[in-house]
């Protein structure tokens, strides 16, 4: 139990039961408080996303524009590509699946809930800095001009500023986070819509593991077909790699062992040193089912709509969005965050909703990044590996 409290979800978790505890018998003066640091904290988030898609995106695009070789661009494809039908298989079954779970009567209860809104002691603005599109852009800018012009001064600048928001987020944002979700449970109990929507949850992760499994099997039977092994088998090798992320909840900290499995599938040693430390940083599979997931459900508990093309337009810009979010836990939902807001319209209260979402499953989509590392490792071995 003391080991669980020490992980981010563990935290976040006992955040949940005392914030639902608390506002069955909280006062008026406690959720004014707790509703005015949800707005402080939200103002936060606000200020930090586009600094974050600016010091995680600009520096991976410098990294990865400055490896030349069309083994590069074949593995880079496969990764988006992968990533990308792993957003579209969630979208495909939770159209299918989550209005079965959704409850309609929760956007009637929220709309009933406005006159009991818990209204904070005092607000704070903090505006961002830029648009998310603008930071994007700026990004994709510095980014490639990084990795063409050469240009050293620049790059370390922006590995600096890397750092800086990494560290902010570590240790600014992260411990802040239990306390937040608590806080916004805590107030949603006082107006009365917590229970609904715990239920809720309870069946979309249940959804959402077992896309984990249907991903993976559906990987490795294209890349089983593709590099002529046996897919159970490879995926009964790539097991030590799973289990490791999923006590890591890091990519980049499972590469040794990710490298080691892939290898034993029998993919060329040079191209695994290559795939599998790029996959690490660029194949965000399991990252992407889940934000996809989460969000849908959470449109549909607010009765919006999930319009396909509104979705197909926020995989694709999430593929790219979260390509250096494995630096740290939880990096890929920090990251769209600003994706979230400017493309699906998602207020703080719904960001803060997905966080807790989402961080509740991450070492489970973080398995699932670096098991399908191997399949991409696989795919890649047919073409550019020494013929054996």
């Amino acid at each position: 139990m003391k080991k669980l409290l020490h992980t981010l979800p563990g935290r976040i978790a006992l955040a949940i039961v005392a914030g639902i505890a608390a506002g069955a018998v909280a006062p008026g003066w406690l959720a004014a408080a707790a509703a005015t640091f949800n707005g402080l904290m939200g103002q936060l988030l606000g200020f930090l996303i586009p600094l974050i898609i600016i010091g995680f995106v600009a520096p991976a695009i410098a990294d990865v524009g400055r490896r030349a070789g069309s083994m590069l661009a074949a593995t880079a494809a496969l990764a988006y590509g992968a990533t990308f039908l792993a957003g579209a298989m969630s979208y495909g079954i939770g159209r299918l699946t989550f209005p079965m779970i959704v409850d309609p009567s929760l956007a009637e209860a929220g709309a009933a809930a406005e006159a009991a809104t818990v209204l904070p002691w005092f607000e704070v603005s903090v505006p961002p800095l830029m648009p998310v599109t603008t930071a994007l852009a700026l990004a994709f800018m510095l980014g490639l001009g990084c990795a063409i012009a050469s240009a050293a001064s620049l790059r370390r600048g922006l590995t600096e500023l890397r750092d800086i928001v990494a560290l902010s987020i570590d240790r600014a944002v992260l411990p802040l986070l239990p306390p937040y979700i608590g806080c916004i449970f805590l107030v949603m109990t006082v107006e009365g819509r917590v229970a609904s929507i715990l239920a809720t949850f309870a069946g979309i992760i249940g959804i959402i593991f077992a896309m984990h499994v249907l991903i993976l099997l559906l990987q490795y039977a294209i890349a089983g077909a593709i590099g002529r092994r046996n897919p159970l088998r490879m995926l009964r090798t790539m097991l030590p790699a799973y289990l490791t992320a999923l006590g890591t909840q890091s990519s980049a900290a499972t590469i040794p062992v990710t490298l080691r499995q892939t290898v034993r599938l029998g993919v060329d040693e040079d191209v695994a040193g290559f795939t599998v430390p790029l996959c690490a940083t660029i194949h965000m599979s399991g990252s992407t089912l889940k934000i996809v997931a989460c969000a849908m459900a959470l449109m549909m508990m607010h009765a919006q709509p999930v319009p396909p093309e509104l979705f197909a337009r926020f995989i694709a810009m999430l593929g790219i969005t979260i390509i250096a979010a494995p630096g740290i836990p939880g990096g890929a939902i920090m990251a769209s965050l600003g994706l979230l807001a400017s493309i699906l319209g998602f207020d703080t209260r719904m960001q803060a909703m997905m966080i807790a979402l989402y961080i509740a499953m991450d070492s489970f989509g973080t398995a699932c990044n670096v098991t399908g590392d191997g399949a991409l490792a696989v795919i890649i071995d047919r073409f550019f590996g020494k013929k054996k």
